[in-house]
């Protein structure tokens, strides 16, 4: 089918995404992407005007987990575009669909002009799974391209850089390419014979589920898989709701707290079976690399990609969808009893015991309180820092992506804009957002965006006034207080400074009240929880 010959590159570039679910953008505009923007108001996607690049790309990532569709980051020539470096190889690492818009001075004025003229592709090249220069012919094209290799296997960002005069050149009518979709696969016979048989005659099975269980949409299948065959569940923390938390199968998240890695690690040596459903190792830290040896026990591994990490090996590699090719191995195996003496409750148990809370008020008790008040279906979004290790064990999921973070290359100041685009795309659902005081340093000149969007976001702030994980590691190796400590700021008042409302809590009572007043706002609400300092000690 051929497109109308009045439309520009930049209208087809934007069609294209408009087809893939795309419904927002985020970025800030400059003089090289204007015909972009047009474009893609024109097409049905609006434009979000962000006051950073980098939180941009979080928004979209945000409003991604929400609606699916690509996100759409957008950026100008040369500083604009690299303000959103981190966002990009955030969005790599952590597997993010997110189509990366810069505009760029045409080839041939580059030739004698030199203000901001910049390699973009160079840059974006080693953090993205692709990086197309557009023209005008190919503009359907490469849209489609970028797209499909966005979106296949694992997802990644894929950057497009888009000179002036290509985006508002009219190359006449273009036959659109379309790429079929591509089926599921699943393993060939003898292979399932094998995994079958094992699964048969196991006794101390367990799973690990990772975020190629979420691009397979196989939450079903895999609480099927271990409902039907009694099969314990471990998590990543981008998977954690995968199974409901509640669920007495469900073992929780791994790979970041050392005290929950202390019970969790030693439960999985004694297994007898290992099925990593989905696992994608780039969540884990060192302490699960090599965790257990193919000589001794039957490790399956089912993934979109072939294992090329080495963190972990297995004595069967599936690269196949993880749904399908979990009820295609549980075909015909008939379920059994397992893991007996109470081990699989008697785990659990420690893993509450370990972060039960003894304290009146402190970072646990704030966690605690905000899953207590906020209802189950909350989203939560959560930065890097010691707060995030402890809110990844004790914030509950009960279904996929009720907790969003950056996991794999934990970056700071991500809490926010994660739970600004989330919020966007459904702005009916609670969504909250946690923050250390740093973190929301970094970011805070977003709160005015989440006012001009109407956003009833909550942002709860950690305030002890320290890089906490950074300061404990600081005195892990024995080495002198130096740049961990800042000043207390108030971020109530900031809050209101750009039209949202704030509270300053340092008790369970007065977080309680912030929160029940936060859910009724008509706006935005900042709650800063004032803390002590070291008040994660021994905790995480």
């Amino acid at each position: 089918m051929k497109t109308d010959k009045d439309l520009r590159a930049a209208d087809l570039l934007a069609q294209r995404l408009y087809d893939a679910g795309c419904r927002h953008a985020f970025g800030m505009p400059g003089g090289e992407v204007l015909t972009i923007v047009d474009a893609l108001e024109k097409v049905g996607i609006a434009f979000v005007l962000c006051k950073h690049e980098n939180s941009a790309g979080f928004m979209a990532e945000g409003a991604h987990h929400m609606n699916g569709a690509p996100g759409i980051l957008v950026a100008t020539v040369g500083p604009g575009a690299l303000n959103g470096v981190n966002v990009v190889a955030n969005a790599q690492q952590d597997r993010v669909p997110l189509i990366v818009l810069t505009g760029c001075v045409d080839a041939t004025e580059a030739l004698t002009y030199t203000h901001q003229v910049l390699d973009h592709q160079a840059v974006f090249r080693p953090i993205t799974k692709a990086s197309f220069m557009l023209t005008a012919e190919g503009a359907d094209t490469i849209a489609d391209k970028a797209v499909a290799i966005a979106t296949d296997g694992r997802d990644g960002p894929v950057h497009i850089d888009i000179p002036i005069s290509v985006a508002d050149a009219r190359p006449g009518p273009v036959e659109k390419r379309r790429r079929a979709k591509v089926s599921a696969v699943v393993p060939a016979d003898d292979d399932l014979t094998l995994a079958r048989s094992w699964l048969a005659t196991s006794k101390r099975p367990v799973m690990v589920v990772g975020l190629d269980a979420l691009k397979d949409d196989a939450s079903a299948a895999v609480l099927r898989f271990c409902e039907t065959q009694n099969v314990p569940v471990i998590t990543t923390y981008k998977a954690k709701g995968i199974v409901p938390e509640d669920h007495s199968l469900c073992m929780g998240g791994a790979g970041l707290s050392p005290k929950n890695d202390k019970v969790l690690l030693s439960f999985v040596q004694e297994a007898d079976l290992i099925i990593c459903a989905g696992y994608d190792p780039i969540e884990m830290r060192v302490g699960w690399r090599d965790v257990w040896d193919t000589e001794t026990v039957n490790v399956i591994d089912i993934s979109a990609e072939p294992n090329t990490h080495y963190m972990h090996q297995s004595s069967l590699q599936f690269v196949s969808h993880v749904g399908r090719t979990l009820d295609a191995i549980s075909n015909g195996v008939a379920a059994k009893s397992r893991w007996s003496d109470g081990k699989i409750n008697s785990v659990r148990k420690s893993l509450t015991s370990a972060f039960a809370e003894t304290e009146v008020w402190g970072p646990g008790t704030v966690i605690d309180i905000c899953r207590e008040v906020l209802p189950k279906e909350t989203v939560a979004t959560v930065d890097s820092g010691a707060h995030r290790i402890l809110l990844s064990q004790k914030w509950s999921c009960y279904a996929p992506k009720g907790l969003l973070q950056s996991s794999a290359f934990c970056t700071m100041g991500c809490a926010v804009p994660l739970a600004m685009g989330a919020s966007l795309i459904e702005p009916d659902r609670k969504v909250v957002s946690f923050s250390g005081d740093a973190g929301m340093l970094m970011v805070a000149g977003e709160l005015s965006t989440a006012a001009e969007l109407g956003l009833k976001t909550i942002f709860v702030v950690f305030v002890d006034a320290c890089l906490a994980l950074i300061e404990i590691k600081q005195r892990g190796r024995q080495l002198e207080n130096a740049g961990v400590e800042f000043a207390k700021h108030d971020f109530a008042r900031l809050a209101e400074a750009f039209g949202g409302v704030g509270h300053t809590v340092g008790s369970a009572t007065e977080l309680k009240a912030a929160l029940t007043a936060a859910q009724d706002a008509d706006s935005f609400t900042v709650i800063a929880a004032v803390i002590d300092r070291g008040a994660y000690d021994g905790r995480i």
